[in-house]
C-alpha cells in the first residue's frame, strides 16, 4: 500500500539497536493482528536477549493496512473483537516465568519485554486498562477520540505486575522551523499526504509545495483541521507554547513527535526545535 512503511519491524529493530548503545527501541507497533503471538514473541525475545533492556513491544489492533494485504500476512484473520485481548494475554504468557501454554518461545520466556497498547479508538483504551498495560494513543493522526479514550484508560486501570499507575503516551505533529513561513511550507508534505488517503489516493509523502492550503476546497481544509489539531507548525517559541498547553490539556506521561517532512536536513531541525521546546 503506497505510503505505508512496511518493512521488517523486528529486523529494523535490529539493526538500530545494533547501530546504538543507550537509548530504547520499540515498535510501534506490530499489528498483532497480521502475526502469530508465538513468532512475535521469538523475533521480540531474541532481540531482549540480545539488547537487554532496550527494547519495546508496541500491539495494535488495526491491520495497519489494506485488506488484501492483511489476508496475506494472516489468511485466518478474524472479526471477533475478542481475538486482540487473547493475542495480547497469548504473547504476554509467553514472556512470563511460568508461562501457561503448551508451548514455549525460546528466546522469550521469562524476559521483561514491555508491553504497550496502541490505539486510536475506545477499544484500545479498554484493552490498555483490563491488562494494565502502557497506551499509546495515535492522536497525531486519529485525535477525534484522544481525550474520551484518555479518560477511559485511567478510569478503569487496573494495576498490575509491569504497572502500578496509568501511562498515557500521545502523539504529537511538530513541524518547527527557524520561521513560520518556512514551516507552514514544510508542512504542506503531510497535508498533501493526509488528503491524498483520505481521498483514495494513498501516496508516499510529496514535496512541499508553495500555496497548498489554499488551493483546497472547504472539504479539504476541514479534514484537515480535524486530523491534524495534535500539531503545532512553527517557530522555537511558538512550538513551545503549544506543547506546554497540549501537555497540561491531556496530562500525557510521554510525547511521541512525529515530523513527517519531505527534506531530512529540515526534519531534523523540527526534531531539534521540538527538543529545544521540551526541554526549555
Amino acid at each position: 500500500m503506497p505510503g505505508i512503511a512496511s518493512a521488517a519491524t523486528a529486523v529494523l529493530i535490529g539493526h538500530v539497536a545494533g547501530g546504538t548503545s543507550t537509548i530504547r527501541v520499540g515498535a510501534g507497533g506490530i499489528m498483532l493482528p497480521n502475526h502469530s503471538p508465538l513468532v512475535i514473541a521469538e523475533q521480540f525475545g531474541t532481540l531482549e536477549s540480545l539488547y537487554p533492556g532496550r527494547i519495546d513491544l508496541g500491539l495494535g489492533r488495526a491491520p495497519g493496512s489494506d485488506q488484501r494485504t492483511a489476508q496475506a500476512l494472516r489468511r485466518n484473520l478474524s472479526s471477533d473483537p475478542d481475538e486482540f485481548p487473547r493475542d495480547v494475554q497469548e504473547l504476554a504468557d509467553y514472556f512470563s516465568k511460568s508461562p501457561q501454554q503448551a508451548v514455549r518461545a525460546v528466546p522469550g520466556t521469562g524476559l521483561n519485554v514491555p508491553l504497550w497498547i496502541l490505539g486510536s479508538s475506545l477499544f484500545g483504551a479498554q484493552v490498555a486498562a483490563a491488562f494494565g498495560l502502557p497506551f499509546a494513543f495515535a492522536s497525531h493522526f486519529a485525535p477525534a477520540q484522544m481525550m474520551a479514550a484518555i479518560d477511559m484508560y485511567r478510569r478503569g486501570f487496573r494495576p498490575s505486575q509491569s504497572l502500578a499507575e496509568p501511562y498515557v503516551m500521545l502523539g504529537f505533529n511538530v513541524f518547527g522551523a527557524d520561521s513560520l513561513a518556512q514551516a507552514k511550507f514544510l508542512a504542506t508534505s503531510m497535508q498533501q499526504a493526509f488528503v491524498n488517503l483520505r481521498s483514495g489516493r494513498p501516496s508516499q509523502l510529496q514535496p512541499p509545495a508553495e500555496g497548498y492550503l489554499e488551493g483546497l476546497g472547504p472539504q479539504e481544509r476541514a479534514l484537515l483541521d480535524q486530523v491534524l489539531s495534535c500539531a503545532s507548525i512553527g517557530t522555537l517559541e511558538m512550538v513551545r507554547a503549544d506543547l506546554r498547553n497540549f501537555i497540561r490539556q491531556t496530562r500525557a506521561d510521554e510525547l511521541m513527535i512525529t515530523s513527517q517532512i519531505f527534506d531530512h536536513a529540515a526534519r531534523l531541525r523540527s526534531f531539534e526545535i521540538a527538543a529545544e521546546a521540551l526541554s526549555g
